[in-house]
């Protein structure tokens, strides 16, 4: 039996013109040296049955993409006897490459130029003739979607397999093998020096976005994809912070105070202790929940789950002036809201990306998160405290959406947004981890920049002037605390950590490294308790939300001034969040009070 490949282009009715031929006897079957199924027909041709074989759309015989390696191991390994070559008659300038790449194999070749109606319609005039000679091929013009000279083609086809082309598939398979020589070697170099995450297939990734972008449950879905993110965070990153937290205060009890205070005046010792040693032992303590964090980030977005919750988020977004492409940087913003607004570079709209600004330093970023998982443990339970942290990441959403809701006629766009959602992957150990060292080297530089400063400066403030108790409402800490109470009493935040809070401006590390200090606890069990007896949930919390809104770390305002280069700007999103910070701890310390909490 005679054996016909249709071989084209895309999107050149190569399938219509096979339907067409084949009618109602098309099959999938299986063929020698590849992998992958093809349609194919068989037809009663001039007195005999011939067998048409659909191959997939190709724009390069010497390409590797999958379809073209199909294509050529077909034809390797299973030699037509003709090859019916499918060229669209309206874009004939960019597919006669195609056909020039196959002639030159020595094929038994016919042409066929598809929607050569549509072509006239369009003004195109096409000497079939003259080209026909020039190419020395046989040339038909048909329209496979109305059937125009299809039976003639069919006739030429069938004229052209009378005649045996001896000698033509031991020509082509050794064209052929210069390219398989190619193949091999890619895949070896590939195999050795790229890893490719393993993927979904589609019709997989298609099963589980009609879960996961489904329009009722794919927002509900997201949300207890990030409870159970903070969830898992807070269970398996507190214990390892208690022992991390533990091994410092060892280190310190059993080796360096023996040391230190015997050889050394109490300021000395004061300072390297409580100052720089606390500073070191704070940063130190947090780097597990850290990593904890960056990992299932990673994870989430390495999986090409972000990308679909910037989908989903898309419709509300837009409601408040922005876009998804503006919710995948508040996603950013929760390792750091220095790299978030500098991705805001992608928004081509001024006005746009000016509001995604604005409300990126509401993330719960890396170093708020510490704060709160440390605050969390020492005043709620263990049951509890993922659902405070949790509500924490909800109240950052609520006050990005609140401000953009409030400035997006100020920083209006008509920008249209356009995004790829990527298959579901797989991610690799080696990727996660490039990630995750590449946060927590990010992190423990900004430690050691602005940490171990900070938590000097906060020891500095506590222990003088020299005649005062360190610690108590007479040293220059306790004096700015005591000038600031009229502002923050009526949020239940008393003087130790409002200036915990002026420290945090600096960065908001600083802030239970700061409390460790202000306090006079080494030990972040000690500082717990204090903090337990001090303070009831309803201060707590009203200290969280004003830490989780107020201005944000000076890396982060440097950043909003060099990014919009306007200093009003940078003037007005300093001024909002701390207003706005101060409005919601009032409100929420106020109101549960009124309620008898």
């Amino acid at each position: 039996m005679k054996r016909v490949a249709l071989l084209g282009m895309p999107n050149t009715g190569k399938s219509t013109l096979f339907n067409r031929i084949t009618g109602g006897s098309a099959r999938v079957g299986n063929w020698p040296g590849i992998t992958v199924d093809l349609l194919s027909g068989k037809i009663l041709l001039g007195g005999e049955m011939v067998e048409f074989i659909d191959l997939p759309g190709i724009y390069d015989m010497h390409g590797y993409s999958d379809d073209e390696q199909v294509v050529r191991h077909f034809l390797h390994d299973n030699v037509p006897d003709l090859v019916v070559v499918v060229l669209n008659a309206t874009q004939i300038e960019r597919q006669l490459s195609l056909l020039l790449q196959l002639r030159n194999l020595d094929l038994n070749l016919i042409v066929l130029l598809n929607m050569a109606d549509e072509a006239r319609k369009l003004g195109i005039t096409i000497d079939r003739r003259t080209m026909s000679r020039m190419l020395e091929l046989p040339i038909h013009l048909v329209s496979a979607k109305f059937g125009r000279g299809v039976p003639e083609a069919l006739e030429a086809i069938s004229r052209t397999l009378r005649y045996p082309t001896p000698g033509m598939a031991e020509d082509l398979r050794a064209q052929l093998e210069n390219d398989d020589h190619i193949e091999t070697e890619m895949a070896r170099v590939l195999s050795q020096s790229v890893q490719i995450p393993v993927r979904l297939s589609d019709s997989n990734t298609d099963r589980l976005d009609k879960l996961m972008l489904h329009p009722l449950l794919g927002l509900p879905v997201f949300f207890f994809i990030m409870f159970l993110l903070f969830k898992c965070i807070f269970l398996l990153g507190q214990p390892l912070q208690s022992q991390v937290a533990s091994i410092f205060t060892a280190i310190r009890e059993m080796a360096l105070e023996p040391l230190l205070i015997s050889v050394l005046p109490p300021t000395l010792h004061g300072f390297l202790l409580d100052g720089v040693y606390n500073g070191v032992a704070t940063v130190a303590s947090f780097v597990p929940v850290i990593v904890l964090f960056f990992l299932f980030m990673a994870v989430i977005e390495d999986t090409g789950y972000l990308s679909r919750a910037a989908f989903l988020m898309d419709a509300l977004m837009a409601k408040m002036g922005l876009d998804g492409r503006s919710f995948v940087m508040l996603l950013m913003g929760f390792g750091c809201n220095v790299p978030a607004l500098m991705g805001t570079r992608v928004i081509r709209s001024r006005g746009q990306r000016l509001l995604s600004m604005l409300v990126i330093p509401f993330s719960l970023c890396s170093a708020r998160l510490q704060v709160f998982v440390f605050i969390s443990a020492a005043m709620f339970s263990p049951d509890h405290a993922p659902l405070v942290l949790f509500s924490l990441y909800l109240s950052s959403f609520a006050a990005a959406l609140l401000t953009a809701l409030i400035f997006k006629r100020k920083f209006s766009s008509e920008e249209p947004f356009v995004l790829e959602l990527p298959p579901y992957r797989f991610p690799t150990i080696r990727q996660l981890w490039l990630r995750g060292w590449h946060e927590i080297s990010h992190f423990l530089r900004r430690a050691s920049l602005f940490i171990i400063a900070g938590v000097v400066l906060a020891w500095a403030l506590t222990n003088f002037p020299r005649n005062a108790v360190p610690g108590s409402l007479d040293t220059w800490a306790g004096i700015i605390g005591s000038e600031l109470t009229p502002m923050f009493a009526p949020l239940g935040i008393p003087p130790e950590l409002t200036i915990a809070l002026i420290l945090g401006f600096i960065a908001k590390e600083i802030v239970i490294g700061s409390l460790a200090v202000i306090y006079g606890h080494h030990a972040l069990d000690a500082l717990s308790t204090t903090l337990a007896h001090q303070l009831d949930w309803v201060q707590a919390y009203s200290f969280m939300l004003f830490t989780l809104i107020y201005t944000p770390c000076l890396s982060t305002i440097a950043t909003l001034r060099s990014e919009s280069k306007n200093n009003g700007f940078t003037l007005l999103a300093l001024a909002w969040s701390l207003w706005l910070a101060w409005l919601i701890s009032f409100l929420f310390y106020q109101g549960a009070r009124a309620l008898g909490y």
